[in-house]
């Protein structure tokens, strides 16, 4: 990874919920004030609605819009903002995390978000505590408390309905001037309806009597259902931060400083205002402000961050540098090659943040659902209302507000955006970036794996393997078959000078080199003309080659006429390739090579690494069609490759893999980049797919069965035969467990182990 960064698309993909959506220019704008589901589609309708937007997509995980624009007429972000006001929220500038101020903003409004909830929660907490407190003898005695301890109990809560109600009496009004109804609307009409019968009790009692209302107080009810739903929200809003972690890890590792020669002086300024073809000043210890390449000094860099190698990396003139790694030792002047959102960390960071807030087909049913779920909820506390008003009017009110605040919509609507948020933070940290929540989703139902071979289970550069002389000791034929070789720059040529340079043989100096083309090479070398090629090219030059036998990869060496040395070249097979495929196998995933080379070739490579079937000679044109073919048979295909070839046949498998190391076009055409070019990352990818995909089925699982069972519980519907009812404060308590529980069940993912 020396001297090289990981390119990206320079157009990251866009979050998408299936093919239909569109691609194009991302926009992420944070979004604040959102509660449940029906939020976010409100949201989504409301950008969608703005001329120039092509899509818009809302995560409540993340609490960021993803808006892709007509590129021809794009809409202005004042528009947007507008839009998404008027639909009762806020939303924040966009983000863009090349500056510092931008970020500084977007956290400073969810800080403030936080200090005003922490604060309403602990005001309603001791209320609704003294509340309880007050009407606990009444409880306790199986009756109804006192005037004294009504007006008290109504002194205290109405500050609560006040204060701590006020959030979702904004949410729901705004709802309303929409025409529509979320988990504000239950939430406050369950708290208005206990608070103002309460009230009325206590207020007026002899008009209660008269209307044959009974003269119980649920001040206790409606307090401690704001302060649950409110606790609810604050351990939600902790358990979201979480879930970009791995997010702000990336981000920590961009400096916020730099040192910039300007003027013939070293200036310190703030690294956004680094521009391109400025000369910046690294000292031990400074991070790298942006990518660049070193033209003064040496020292070692670390770049783990993307690379995951361990160890520091020596960086001279001509090295390239990554935004974000840390200069370890030693002083280097480099000029900065791209800035912002174009250096390798920006893109890595731009992908992330999309990915995660992507939607996954398997998110659909829980949109429909979503979509109708609040006015059905209206709808049945409207029944139960009436029903219970004709059978029992005395517990009418509790099993409808027991309706209203347990059918909240929010484990629903985070369900899947929050597993996905986690599920590609980890993938991130894993080195692995996975372009949006379809691609994951398929990733997890991958059956079978091609591999293309050269780059991808090979080094992908030819190695010398063996080299053999005659009548001339060894290290001397390896000094002029290197000398020979070194102003060449062919792939055979580099092999040769790398093996003698490795075992500490210095090429000797050699004059007038000479290339042909795809034949060999001569030089001048101690005296001699020393000649290194193939077979047909050294029998042009007439050396003797009785000792030379055919072979693809041999090439001799001659002094003169002579044949002094024998060459064996081999692109080798990665030394973790056997193992993966091991793996993948054991994974139940069945391995096919695929390679342009030789049957012969192909063959040993695959039983190399332990793959039976072998797809030899295939053309790059027809590499996709190939895969077209398995998948024809029913099968689920991931194809990882590396290569320009490779890029058809990425594009048209159920999952493209593309190793990090490889060309632009590949990492274009795939659905997931390996970024440390590590094989193992293949077996990561669809295991780290598993669990997530596994993990949203769980949370909709869990989701669905909370409310098919909690909301016939909390309508009294099995109170008749077995006498099961729900308290209005269990409700209250249910809903808020419901959303932290699914929010806890994903958090899992960022812990998983992926060996």
């Amino acid at each position: 990874m020396t001297g090289r960064s990981i390119r990206l698309t320079a157009t990251p993909p866009v979050p998408e919920p299936g093919p239909e959506a569109p691609s194009g220019p991302a926009l992420v704008l944070p979004v604040r004030g959102m509660t449940c589901a029906a939020c976010v589609g409100a949201v989504e309708r409301a950008l969608r609605g703005v001329p120039g937007v092509a899509y818009a997509h809302v995560s409540l995980a993340t609490e960021e819009a993803t808006v892709v624009a007509d590129p021809l007429a794009p809409p202005q972000v004042d528009a947007l903002r507008q839009a998404v006001s008027d639909a009762g929220y806020e939303a924040l500038a966009p983000v863009d995390d090349s500056l510092p101020d931008a970020q500084a903003a977007v956290a400073e409004a969810r800080a403030r978000e936080d200090r005003v909830l922490s604060r309403t929660l602990l005001y309603s907490a001791i209320s609704s505590g003294i509340v309880m407190a007050l009407g606990l003898p009444a409880m306790l005695r199986g009756g109804h408390g006192g005037a004294t301890s009504n007006w008290l109990q109504l002194a205290f809560a109405l500050p609560v309905q006040a204060i701590a109600g006020a959030r979702f009496y904004r949410g729901a009004w705004a709802a309303l001037k929409h025409g529509r109804a979320d988990m504000n609307t239950l939430i406050a009409l369950g708290t208005t309806a206990a608070f103002l019968v309460s009230a009325f009790v206590t207020v007026a009692p002899g008009a209660a009597r008269a209307l044959g209302i009974p003269p119980h107080t649920y001040f206790d009810t409606s307090t401690a259902i704001l302060t649950l739903v409110l606790l609810g929200k604050w351990l939600e809003a902790r358990a979201k931060r979480r879930t970009g972690s791995a997010l702000a890890a990336l981000l920590s590792f961009r400096p916020e400083r730099a040192r910039v020669e300007r003027a013939g002086a070293v200036l310190e300024v703030a690294a956004s205002e680094v521009r391109e073809g400025d000369v910046f000043v690294l000292r031990p210890g400074d991070r790298v402000p942006v990518d660049g390449v070193v033209i003064d000094g040496q020292s070692s860099v670390d770049e783990s961050w993307l690379t995951g190698e361990s160890l520091p990396l020596e960086k001279s003139t001509g090295a390239g540098l990554l935004a974000g790694s840390l200069n370890v030792e030693g002083a280097l002047r480099a000029r900065a090659l791209r800035i912002g959102g174009q250096t390798a960390l920006g893109r890595v960071v731009r992908f992330v943040r999309e990915a995660q807030g992507s939607r996954a087909p398997i998110q659909a049913l829980a949109d429909r659902v979503a979509g109708v779920f609040v006015p059905v909820v209206l709808i049945i506390a409207a029944v139960t209302c009436v029903t219970w008003l004709v059978f029992d009017p005395p517990v009418a009110l509790a099993h409808t507000v027991a309706v209203l605040v347990i059918a909240c919509p929010c484990a629903l609507g985070l369900a899947t955006p929050t597993a996905l948020a986690v599920g590609m933070g980890r993938a991130a940290e894993a080195g692995i970036l996975i372009r949006n929540g379809a691609a994951l989703e398929r990733a997890g139902k991958i059956e079978t794996v091609v591999f293309d071979k050269t780059g991808t289970l090979t080094r992908g550069r030819p190695d010398v393997i063996r080299f053999e002389a005659f009548g001339i000791d060894e290290r001397s034929a390896l000094a002029l078959a290197a000398g020979a070789e070194a102003a060449s720059e062919h792939p055979y040529a580099r092999a040769i000078v790398r093996h003698a340079r490795a075992l500490g043989v210095e090429p000797a100096a050699a004059t007038a080199f000479r290339a042909v083309p795809g034949r060999g090479a001569r030089a001048d070398v101690q005296g001699d003309v020393v000649r290194v090629g193939s077979r047909a090219f050294l029998e042009t030059e007439g050396v003797d080659l009785a000792r030379m036998a055919d072979g693809r990869a041999v090439l001799g060496v001659a002094r003169g006429r002579t044949l002094i040395a024998l060459v064996t070249l081999e692109d080798q097979v990665k030394e973790q390739a056997a193992p993966e495929v091991a793996r993948l196998i054991r994974a139940g995933a069945t391995p096919v090579l695929m390679t342009g080379d030789a049957e012969a070739t192909a063959r040993a490579v695959g039983q190399a690494v332990g793959i039976d079937r072998v797809l030899a000679g295939i053309l790059p044109e027809d590499k996709a069609r190939a895969i077209s073919a398995m998948r024809a048979e029913g099968r689920r295909v991931a194809m990882v490759g590396d290569g320009v070839n490779d890029a058809p046949a990425l594009a048209v498998a159920d999952l493209g893999i593309a190793l990090g190391t490889g060309a632009d076009v590949a990492l274009d055409a795939a659905d997931v980049t390996l970024l440390r070019g590590d094989l193992a990352g293949v077996h990561r990818t669809l295991a780290l797919a598993r669990r997530t995909v596994g993990t949203i089925r769980q949370n909709l699982f869990w989701a669905f069965v909370y409310n098919a069972v909690g909301i016939p519980l909390a309508a009294g519907a099995f109170a008749p035969w077995f006498g099961w009812t729900l308290d209005p404060m269990y409700a209250a308590a249910a809903m808020a467990l419901s959303s932290v529980s699914v929010l806890a069940n994903s958090l899992r993912l960022g812990r998983a182990r992926l060996d």
